[in-house]
């Protein structure tokens, strides 16, 4: 196994610049929201983003049944990890 340096100041500065601003707004109604009603949007974009994964693998592979194209999409948004002895 390869072990990692540690990251400059500037590596730092670089990688944070790239992110959004915080919107203080949103998070101070997400505070508020009973937890049920936060986990609803994220389940809705897995929802979707995994009917988007499906129509692309039907596209790609037209002659698999449904069954199989659920399980190319289990496989490809669930990482394996295996250890080896």
């Amino acid at each position: 196994m390869t072990e990692r340096k540690p990251l400059t100041s500037e590596e730092i500065s670089a990688i944070v610049d790239g992110f959004d601003p915080i919107d203080w707004a949103q998070v101070k109604l997400l505070v508020n929201m009973p937890f049920e009603k936060r986990l609803i949007p994220g389940l809705s974009a897995q929802e979707f983003a995994m009917a988007a994964l499906r129509g692309t693998f039907q596209k790609k592979f037209p002659e698999l049944t449904i069954s199989e194209i659920n399980m190319k999409v289990l496989t490809y948004l669930t990482p394996v990890r295996m250890e080896m002895k």
